[in-house]
């Protein structure tokens, strides 16, 4: 049965890689809407619950970009970055219900911000290299916030809570000012480039 009336996103779903789960035009069916939600809820796992320790501040982002660009892939939607966003949120409550500590402040906010930011670049989509653009440019953009978030906490003196937060922000800033950038725009495009055609592919029939 459909349910919310996301549209499908016709040149988004000639550019995946892999075969989209949509199938009415204008409206989402409940197993479109369960894997949209289910991408946002592996997003916020990995962020939370993976440990590994790589030391690069703003890494976080590759666990966010790459689950919601296969969402993207499956579930071609205008609209679907929110809908894996509420995901995440929703995981996240259930996580901290039951008692798990969740990443900090930063990692939350690439978490719950770039589903909406992927939503609002890929409406400019307009084909070919424009889609990893979109891609690069919103997980660029969602880590240069977290980078403003966690840097306002470290400088606000906030400690624990999250991997990172036991470093000062003089110790911490130097290094991050850079890798939060690079560390969205290779995830941008690395998960762009995993799921999605550089160009859009002739659907069949038509």
């Amino acid at each position: 049965m459909p349910t919310l009336p996301l549209a499908l996103d016709t040149r988004l779903r000639r550019a995946s890689r892999i075969p989209s789960l949509a199938a009415e035009p204008e409206h989402i069916s409940t197993l479109e809407l369960a894997l949209l939600l289910g991408a946002g809820a592996t997003a916020s796992l990995l962020t939370n619950l993976v440990r590994l320790r790589l030391g690069i501040p703003g890494s976080n982002i590759v666990w966010v970009a790459f689950p919601l660009a296969l969402g993207f892939a499956l579930v071609p939607r205008r609209g679907g970055g929110f809908v894996m966003a509420a995901g995440a949120l929703v995981t996240n409550g259930v996580l901290a219900l039951a008692g798990v500590r969740l990443d900090g402040p930063g990692a939350q906010t690439s978490l719950l911000l770039t589903g909406p930011l992927l939503d609002l670049a890929l409406r400019a989509f307009g084909g070919g290299w424009r889609l990893y653009a979109a891609f690069v440019g919103a997980c660029a953009t969602s880590n240069v916030v977290a980078f403003v978030v966690k840097g306002t906490a470290l400088a606000a003196g906030v400690r624990g809570g999250g991997r990172g937060l036991t470093r000062t922000f003089g110790q911490w800033w130097p290094e991050a000012m850079w890798t939060y950038a690079v560390a969205g725009l290779l995830a941008g495009l690395i998960s762009a480039a995993a799921w999605f055609h550089r160009s859009e592919r002739a659907e069949p029939g038509r």
